[in-house]
């Protein structure tokens, strides 16, 4: 991940001090700019409009998670694969990512059988992310049940290529 200082999300509102629950975040560190602590901290895509009806469907799908999701996500979730924080059902560009890492500028798609009858749909939502400077990894179903550990090598060697 180049040099990336990657911090752990969300931070403790349990720390003393209260910085951690400050709106400004934490104190910055030697030779980290504003700007670069605002966008690691926020972990999310910036400057789009996002539709009532999008942001409902994101959370009906995160509560209706194929099974390979859930499995992926269990091992995905709080930062689990080498401290990278990982979001589900995240909407960028009008498309809803099954998984995205802001700081790898990586989306994981899990693909069913479905895909293959929307190879168009998704050719177009491909090209849209990657004008957007993000990268798509697809993995699917059957890989993620049969083979787990070696989808989360193929995520994480994708992380560290940013």
């Amino acid at each position: 991940m180049r040099g990336k200082n990657l911090t752990p999300w969300p931070p403790s509102r349990h720390g003393k001090g209260g910085d951690a629950d400050s709106p400004s975040g934490p104190p910055l560190r030697a030779g980290e700019g504003l700007g670069e602590r605002s966008l690691r901290a926020r972990n999310i895509v910036v400057g789009q409009k996002v539709d009532a009806a999008k942001v409902q469907r994101a959370k009906d799908l995160r509560r209706a998670m194929t099974d390979a999701e859930r499995m992926l996500w269990e091992r995905l979730r709080g930062s689990r694969l080498q401290g990278l924080h990982f979001r589900r059902q995240q909407i960028i560009d009008g498309f809803i990512a099954d998984f995205y890492c802001h700081a790898a500028s990586l989306v994981v798609e899990v693909d069913g059988d479905v895909h293959g009858a929307q190879a168009a749909y998704d050719a177009e939502r491909d090209r849209v992310l990657s004008r957007r400077g993000l990268r798509v990894l697809r993995v699917g179903n059957d890989e993620v049940q049969g083979d787990l550990d070696g989808v989360l090598r193929r995520i994480a060697k994708a992380c560290e290529e940013t």
